[in-house]
């Protein structure tokens, strides 16, 4: 049996080094040229076969064993987050406005590394592997881009995705079966009414006590209508009218963000809240213009999928490195996209510094968010077995 953890822990150096050229030059959106770039330098030389599309910057790179067996693909994605870095590290952005602060630089250079060590043990894979470097996470649909670009197209027979967690213990990788992230669609609702001066409001139509009349009512809306065994969330973060003290508005905003773990829940808010907010506006004679734009589905994963995970992390680090998750977790991630199409299931990997109190390290998407590396080689071995495992045997455990 390949010793994949000993193999990832001498490549460690390797994906230290581009886990750090990525970190330095963060790019955003659907097309990250220069990360591209950096992975193809990373790939040289290496067995692969290579796919882009016209959508996005991101690359298929196919690994294809002696024989002609099951595919499996693994994901990594690249892009960065719209904020500054104030981590203070030696090889912290030096682009303005532009960070990796959800780990992404880490995913690609964990996805390189298992990409190595598979091609070193090519001759003794029973299938295919695609490793999937996928931009437009952040809320840009990358997964789907790419899969509309004809890019994973046949579909391998499972798909799996790892995500580091920063505030979680040192090399435990975590799953669960059914939904593991949310749905995210974006809401916003715009009030008209009708503006004025402020000493008068009996002369205008002052929108702003409806908006804030609907902001309460949707949170009243979730907890009567939606049943709490199938829970949403609703957060407006932003309320937005007016220039001035003494001037009643024409229009007020609300802006927000609705998930849920389920897709009849989700078609739930989508016909409920349009009718709600209409509703209350025009029982105080305004208008309301509501916006739902569509974001991810659910991260649902393969309940065999999972348990294959759990038996190669037990198998390569001992069973207290396995955790299963008992709840699931309201943010999302376009490999939902996929894993509406292929059974698969998508993983946590805890990198705080091994040692420390894990509950008190920065979350991600904070500025100051930072990770072990080396717990990135536990990332990297996860990857390479968990594709070896599914080639030899598919879902079944051993």
């Amino acid at each position: 049996m390949t010793d994949w953890t000993q193999a990832a822990e001498a490549i460690l150096p390797d994906m230290i080094a581009l886990r750090r050229a990525i970190h330095a030059e963060p790019e955003l959106g659907l097309h990250n040229p220069r990360t591209a770039e950096k992975i193809m330098a990373a790939l040289a030389g290496l067995p692969l076969e290579f796919r882009t599309g016209p959508s996005t910057s991101g690359i298929i790179a196919t690994l294809k064993g002696p024989a002609n067996g099951r595919t499996v693909l693994l994901r990594g994605d690249s892009d960065a987050l719209p904020m500054a870095e104030e981590t203070g590290l030696d090889f912290a952005s030096g682009v303005p406005g532009a960070m990796h602060a959800c780990g992404h630089d880490a995913h690609v250079a964990m996805l390189a590394g298992a990409a190595r060590l598979l091609c070193e043990q090519r001759d003794q894979l029973a299938g295919s592997v695609m490793f999937m470097f996928q931009p437009g996470e952040e809320g840009h649909h990358g997964a789907r881009f790419m899969l509309d670009d004809g890019l994973i197209t046949p579909l391998p027979d499972a798909a799996f995705a790892l995500h580091i967690m920063p505030n979680a213990p040192w090399g435990v990788i975590a799953g669960r079966t059914g939904p593991l992230l949310a749905s995210n669609d974006k809401l916003r609702i715009t009030i008209t009414g009708r503006g004025g001066h402020a000493s008068m409001p009996h002369d205008a139509l002052d929108p702003v006590p409806i908006a804030c009349e609907i902001a309460l009512a949707l949170q009243s809306f979730v907890t009567r209508q939606i049943s709490v065994f199938d829970p949403a969330v609703i957060t407006i973060g932003q309320i937005s009218a007016g220039t001035t003290d003494n001037v009643i508005p024409e229009t007020a905003l609300l802006y927000g963000t609705m998930r849920t773990l389920s897709a009849e829940t989700r078609a739930k808010l989508h016909a409920g809240i349009p009718r709600l907010a209409a509703g209350i506006a025009a029982a105080h004679g305004a208008e309301a213009k509501i916006d739902i734009i569509p974001g991810f589905p659910v991260t649902r994963c393969d309940a065999a999928a999972t348990a294959l995970g759990a038996a190669v992390t037990r198998e390569l680090f001992g069973d207290t490195y396995w955790q299963d998750l008992a709840h699931p977790i309201m943010g999302a991630e376009d490999f939902a996209y996929v894993l509406e199409k292929v059974p698969g299931a998508m993983f946590f990997l805890g990198v705080a510094p091994e040692g420390s109190d894990w509950r008190a390290c920065c979350g991600l998407h904070s500025s100051h968010m930072h990770l072990d590396e080396a717990a990135m080689a536990r990332g990297a071995a996860f990857q390479a077995a968990i594709a070896q495992a599914f080639l030899n045997n598919g879902f079944a455990v051993k």
